[in-house]
């Protein structure tokens, strides 16, 4: 076992993000494109595929329950939690419609889409993105160090400088946790 090297990997990874002064000021800024869309009636929407469709509801749930605050929820979800929608438009359009079709149902202008994916290649994502870049939909995608096909449809990308799956998926959290702890923290504890 390489439990060890598992977990300097990790660190080190998070060590470079720690490095990365433009990184964090897309932090701040994608924190703040999210309070705006809700002090102004938008909404956030989250997708991604397997390990990075759990990310993306868990999220939600940050956002739409708590986080640390008793406070109102925030308007948020994830594309997929949907199991019927998603298994009937599979099975009758094609698994890479899935989220571009609940996305056009859902979404609307000053909404914001957070798009997982570690290769940014993925064609529902990709789609779902391209739908909302048409719709006035603000588009962060979060990826692996490459980008990928995303990078061509997101108003702001966090690219995780690595190509394993799960220390990608490990930085995805981390940089979400982050965005939810102050979006959370802007919108609520001033009052």
């Amino acid at each position: 076992m390489e439990i060890r090297k598992q977990i300097i990997e990790s660190i080190d990874l998070k060590n470079k993000v720690l490095e990365d002064e433009g990184l964090l000021g897309d932090l701040g800024n994608c924190v703040n494109l999210i309070v705006d869309a809700y002090r102004t009636g938008g909404k956030v929407l989250f997708c991604g595929n397997g390990g990075s469709a759990a990310d993306a509801q868990h999220l939600a749930a940050e956002l739409s329950g708590r986080f640390y605050l008793d406070r109102p929820p925030l308007n948020a979800e994830a594309l997929h939690v949907n199991s019927s929608f998603v298994t009937a438009t599979a099975n009758d359009l094609s698994f890479d419609n899935i989220f571009e079709r609940m996305l056009r149902a859902l979404g609307k202008k000053g909404d914001v889409l957070l798009a997982f994916s570690t290769s940014g290649n993925s064609p529902n994502i990709v789609l779902a993105l391209q739908a909302a870049k048409t719709m006035g939909i603000k588009t962060i995608g979060f990826t692996g160090a490459d980008g990928g096909k995303m990078k061509r449809y997101c108003d702001m990308l966090f690219k995780v400088p690595s190509a394993d799956t799960p220390r990608i998926q490990e930085l995805h959290m981390l940089l979400g946790h982050i965005i939810c702890e102050n979006v959370e923290s802007i919108l609520f504890s001033e009052k």
